[in-house]
């Protein structure tokens, strides 16, 4: 059996880390490769459809068409720049030695200017099996990558909330349609969300509709994500020995739906409020641009964005507890790091987090927008005596994330699919 994924990239970004770590964990079973367009690491089993300056540039010309163009005539303002994909512009990659000899093509996330819908056409058009993981909701929406409580996607997009100028037939209603028009081309399509909400999300949309869906979480390696010594690690890394360290990360940390601004919020109420919350050391890493960590009620250590796995090993394992209050999220890959680094998680009741986070097991669950409940959560895990709550954190992705198990589930969803 030969499957080729398919991903913008093998490096930067949620999914391209989750398609890489499924590659990995796939390698043993069968014949598998990864088709990119930016490719960043070595491994020989990913092929970049990039193979001179030609191809090079004309990949940055169809980044820059896709996103420059939604920017200048689209976009309601910069909040939304990245949070809707219009897929106007792409490569073909009909013709890819990796496409024509799968048997089973395995799309992940495709945005940025690495396929657009037409691109997408001529890959349903070979009548392959197709698997399609949801990593956000841009399948089934007429182009946003999460819907923020808009429940357009339902019937049909329009009217979209992103928009500059939203009508019923704006863009988000032109994107449903030929996605609408493409699905219809293939029956042989199987979506995979990585959680049981997204699950549900996927089974509302109308695009969807008659289509099978099975829930597979992302894998991650459990031998590399593991509990150190993290006392050994804090001189190394300039943090407090004897502080309790509250740890946030994020790609970019000023993404509004990353929730920043509640975990400040609820640092706040910590100090303010909570006459046990002393001695404690805030620890933030990924790219930020405003931020002002003076301005923190504790006293506060910024990392730059971890490019090394290694390192983001070491600095779980300085925590505490990783607080993660997203405000709208599938899987998140940091919130499974941590707890298979045993490390407790504190987030919002949304999305998929309830999924991971066993409320007052391996973590607390706070009320969804509640800086309050937040801050409870992370007085919490700080204050709870022994070690189970960090033995149950790895237990968690033992059972339920490793790469073995989620290899033998999409071993079987392949299978079934060439029967």
């Amino acid at each position: 059996m030969k499957v080729t994924l398919i991903n913008t990239a093998d490096n930067g970004g949620g999914a391209a880390l989750a398609c890489k770590r499924l590659l990995n964990a796939l390698k043993d079973e069968m014949d598998v490769k990864m088709l990119v367009q930016s490719k960043k690491t070595k491994n020989i089993a990913i092929i970049s459809t990039v193979k001179n300056k030609i191809d090079f540039w004309l990949a940055q010309i169809h980044f820059l068409w896709e996103r420059l163009s939604f920017i200048a005539f689209y976009e309601k303002d910069k909040s939304v720049r990245f949070a809707f994909s219009t897929a106007n512009a792409g490569t073909d990659i009909s013709g890819n030695q990796s496409i024509l000899e799968a048997d089973i093509l395995h799309l992940h996330w495709i945005n940025h200017g690495f396929l657009s819908i037409k691109n997408i056409e001529k890959i349903f058009q070979f009548n392959k099996p197709i698997v399609w993981t949801l990593h956000d909701m841009w399948v089934f929406t007429g182009g946003c990558h999460y819907a923020g409580g808009c429940d357009y996607f339902m019937e049909h997009c329009g009217n979209c909330k992103f928009l500059r100028s939203p009508a019923n037939d704006d863009i988000s209603r032109k994107g449903w349609l030929l996605k609408q028009a493409i699905y219809l081309q293939n029956n042989k399509m199987v979506l995979v969300a990585c959680s049981n909400w997204m699950a549900q999300m996927a089974k509302k949309s109308s695009l969807l509709q008659g289509f099978r869906i099975e829930v597979i979480p992302n894998p991650i390696d459990t031998h590399l994500y593991k509990p150190l010594n993290g006392k050994g690690l804090r001189t190394k890394w300039g943090v407090s020995a004897d502080a309790k360290i509250v740890l946030f990360g994020a790609a970019n940390i000023n993404d509004k739906r990353k929730g920043i601004t509640y975990l400040i919020q609820a640092l706040h109420i910590l100090k303010n409020d909570i006459s046990q919350a002393k001695n404690i050391q805030i620890v933030l890493f990924g790219k930020n641009n405003s931020l002002d960590i003076s301005n923190l009620p504790y006293p506060a250590k910024s990392l730059p964005v971890i490019t090394s796995e290694q390192d983001l090993i070491e600095i779980y394992n300085l925590a505490d507890v990783f607080v993660l209050p997203s405000l709208e999220d599938n899987l998140p890959n940091m919130v499974m790091e941590a707890l298979s680094c045993g490390i407790p998680v504190v987030a919002f009741n949304q999305g998929g987090i309830p999924e991971m986070v066993d409320h007052q097991k391996n973590g607390f669950v706070a009320h969804h927008k509640s800086a309050e409940d937040l801050a409870k959560g992370i007085n919490w895990v700080l204050n709870i005596s022994g070690e189970s709550i960090k033995i149950n954190a790895r237990q968690k992705v033992l059972d339920n994330y490793s790469e073995s198990l989620v290899a033998q589930k999409y071993t079987e969803v392949y299978r079934s699919m060439l029967n």
